[in-house]
């Protein structure tokens, strides 16, 4: 078929903008994730500094006080060596203040009245002394019990004496908040009531401990010489003093009609 005006060499020129463009492909930078905006600084603000707790080598000044309560030492154990080899049996057979069970304990009980005191002795030589009011009649003791052991025969010598415990106990006649002892001193200090009435408070120097009652009475133990539970004591006084209970108005006025 034949056109007219037909011209194959003129092109219609076509207008880009109007056509769709290809997509790019996204490069990698693209891909990342966009960057958090800056957080403004936080300044901590300042811890309040901690209150240690009242130690018993630094009682608290402010309520240190004064007392003229003296603990009296309720008993002594000490141990000492009769470097031989004892027959428990015979013992017991020839000695009248003696008995031995070994069902019951292993030991030899051996009682004397001057000093008041009772020996637990082993049949390797070695012997523990209890119930003497001081060192000094503990050791009193001590040695009336070798003597007795020498005159049954034995080739005993009194050697390597020494003092393992000493007991006293005092009253501050005031009763004490021991909830409050034990919240304050917890590091020192155990108080469990189901189990035991009194707290334990185990001061660091001198090494001692404490049983304290809310009644106040107060005992301690565990002390090598007299001056260790009267310095335990005068330590220890001023925090009871802090936890002092009121005492209640007595009612001894008013009587009950039945």
């Amino acid at each position: 078929y034949y056109t007219p005006n037909y011209n194959p060499a003129q092109r219609v020129p076509v207008n880009d903008d109007n056509l769709p463009q290809e997509e790019s492909e996204p490069s990698c930078l693209s891909l990342q994730p966009p960057k958090p905006a800056a957080m403004p600084a936080v300044v901590p603000s300042p811890l309040p500094t901690p209150v240690p707790p009242l130690s018993p080598l630094e009682p608290n000044p402010e309520s240190e006080c004064v007392t003229d309560i003296v603990p009296q030492i309720q008993n002594v154990v000490s141990t000492f060596n009769l470097k031989c080899s004892l027959k428990l049996r015979d013992i017991a057979s020839k000695a009248r203040n003696a008995e031995y069970n070994p069902k019951r304990f292993a030991a030899l009980i051996m009682r004397i009245r001057d000093p008041k005191t009772t020996a637990l002795i082993f049949s390797s030589g070695k012997i523990v002394c209890a119930g003497a009011k001081s060192p000094e009649l503990s050791r009193l003791a001590a040695r009336k019990h070798a003597r007795i052991i020498q005159k049954l025969g034995y080739p005993a010598k009194f050697t390597q004496f020494q003092i393992q415990n000493i007991v006293g106990s005092c009253d501050v006649k005031f009763h004490i908040s021991l909830e409050g002892l034990v919240v304050t001193h917890s590091h020192f200090c155990s108080y469990e009531p189901e189990l035991f009435p009194g707290l334990i408070y185990r001061m660091v120097q001198p090494k001692v401990v404490l049983l304290v009652f809310v009644s106040g009475k107060i005992v301690l133990t565990g002390a090598k010489v007299e001056e260790d539970i009267l310095e335990a004591f005068q330590k220890i006084y001023p925090m009871l003093r802090a936890f002092m209970k009121p005492q209640k108005p007595s009612n001894d006025n008013q009587l009950v009609k039945t």
